[in-house]
């Protein structure tokens, strides 16, 4: 959602289609919390690589939401009940580690799961990621993902789920 105001009227861009209206305390207010969702230019913080592999940073959550997901290892706040519910992230507390990688059972059921989920569904591994950091570190890795899911139109943050920018709704292929 892309969000402008002018002097006495604001317009907001849902998918296609603009919405004017006055501009008055509340609609300015509901403009304010308006996140615009750009990729960051510095580096991607950490704590959103997790357990499993995914960058929580290009999950439809983060990328749609006025109050986006802060990712997998923080608050359950704005996450959808599937991701509060992870039994992935419920064995890697259980077991003290913070990646799945570092576990020597590793990849184990439910990460043969959702690696296949993710390569027919989003064409992306997630242990390729985990390999990734591994070889080359949790850097390196969020910095090759900023240049893969940064939107080339308007800088916006490419959902892995659905290849949209969500700031500017370009369909990438």
């Amino acid at each position: 959602m892309s969000c402008f105001y002018l002097q006495e009227a604001f317009l907001v861009l849902l998918g296609q289609f603009w919405f004017i209206g006055e501009l008055n305390s509340a609609t300015k207010r509901n403009f304010e919390r308006c996140q615009i969702m750009k990729m960051p230019r510095e580096n991607i913080d950490a704590i959103m690589f997790a357990p499993c592999g995914m960058n929580c940073k290009v999950c439809y959550k983060h990328c749609y939401h006025k109050k986006p997901c802060a990712g997998c290892l923080k608050s359950d706040k704005g996450k959808p009940e599937h991701c509060r519910k992870c039994k992935i992230k419920d064995c890697v507390r259980e077991k003290s580690l913070s990646y799945c990688f570092e576990c020597p059972e590793y990849p184990c059921k439910l990460i043969k799961n959702l690696e296949k989920s993710y390569n027919k569904r989003y064409q992306s591994s997630l242990m390729e990621n985990s390999c990734f950091v591994q070889a080359h570190g949790l850097e390196c890795f969020m910095e090759q993902q900023k240049e893969k899911y940064t939107c080339p139109r308007c800088g916006g943050i490419i959902s892995i789920h659905d290849r949209e920018c969500g700031e500017c709704q370009e369909k990438l292929k």
